[in-house]
């Protein structure tokens, strides 16, 4: 099956048979795009999707795979998200499905927890942040229990807004709110922005990310002013060349953000994973078929 995520800032794509993970494919699309203004998805976002989902097709094999699409906070919030899914279902064939924050937070959990038990990384209580392109979720494990929260600040609406210090302290606010008494010590960071940062640290560009050299890596709080001090001391164009074409200046709010988390959790470090929504859908969609095919036969009509 190919598991497919459309982010407010990227497509993220891959396949999985149930066993081992196969091809991936990844885009920067900013579907948020003025969506902060707008409140509507903007035609040259719905073309660079169109246009990077052809592209995949060329890179993953389409042909005769299950596709499980999922689409999140731009499609959450724009007023045309119907209307522009339907354009992405006759264009391409692939039928997204808008998720919750919660179910985006759930999803992303199942993931990340899968990578951690893969790399032997265990905690009875811990926090786990995805800073997305135009949503943040938040989930606290406290044991069994799981407390999760989404809350409306993203790379690209935080970029976008025209008063990014102004929603900065807005979004540090949230976060505070957002977390419960007793905060986990032990914090995961998941997204771009932190696999970004990591990437860095370990030398590497845009073109030569590996993200099995990602997960696991630690990232401290002190490690975001030095890696800022460094991208903005390039140019555009060799800024790119590490963060991607299109995450120039979103990646500057983005590791701002990063620093927030930091902050109102208290946590000098970090565990960084690369795996997110896209695994979890993944991984999900293979849990509920062995349930359905080892179900009594009269729970499986329909």
């Amino acid at each position: 099956m190919i598991a497919i995520d459309l982010g407010s800032n990227t497509l993220r794509m891959v396949e999985y048979d149930g066993k081992t993970w196969g091809k991936t494919f990844e885009k920067i699309v900013r579907t948020a795009q003025g969506l902060d203004h707008t409140r509507r998805i903007d035609p040259r976002a719905i073309e660079r999707i169109v246009l990077a989902i052809e592209e995949a097709k060329t890179l993953l094999d389409f042909e005769g795979q299950t596709i499980v699409a999922v689409t999140t906070a731009a499609m959450r919030m724009a007023t045309n998200s119907h209307e522009v899914r339907e354009v992405f279902f006759q264009r391409t064939g692939i039928n997204f499905r808008v998720i919750s924050g919660e179910e985006e937070a759930q999803l992303t959990l199942m993931a990340v927890q899968n990578r951690l038990n893969a790399l032997g990384i265990t905690s009875p209580s811990w926090a786990l942040v995805d800073i997305g392109g135009g949503s943040t979720e938040i989930i606290v494990v406290t044991g069994e229990k799981i407390d999760a929260k989404s809350l409306p600040f993203g790379i690209v609406t935080m970029s976008e807004s025209g008063d990014s210090k102004g929603r900065l302290t807005l979004f540090r606010e949230a976060l505070l709110e957002a977390l419960p008494e007793n905060i986990p010590k032990t914090l995961v960071l998941t997204a771009g922005t932190p696999t970004t940062m990591a990437a860095y640290l370990h030398g590497m560009t845009y073109a030569t990310y590996d993200p099995h050299r990602i997960n696991g890596t630690t990232l401290k709080a002190s490690d975001c002013g030095e890696i800022l001090d460094a991208l903005r001391a390039m140019d555009e164009s060799t800024r790119a060349t590490y963060v991607g074409v299109g995450r120039e200046q979103l990646i500057i709010t983005g590791i701002a953000m990063v620093e927030s988390v930091f902050h109102a959790l208290g946590c000098d470090e970090a565990v960084v994973v690369d795996d997110g929504l896209r695994e979890g859908v993944a991984l999900n969609h293979v849990k509920l078929a062995l349930s359905r095919s080892q179900a009594p036969a009269w729970e499986c009509i329909g």
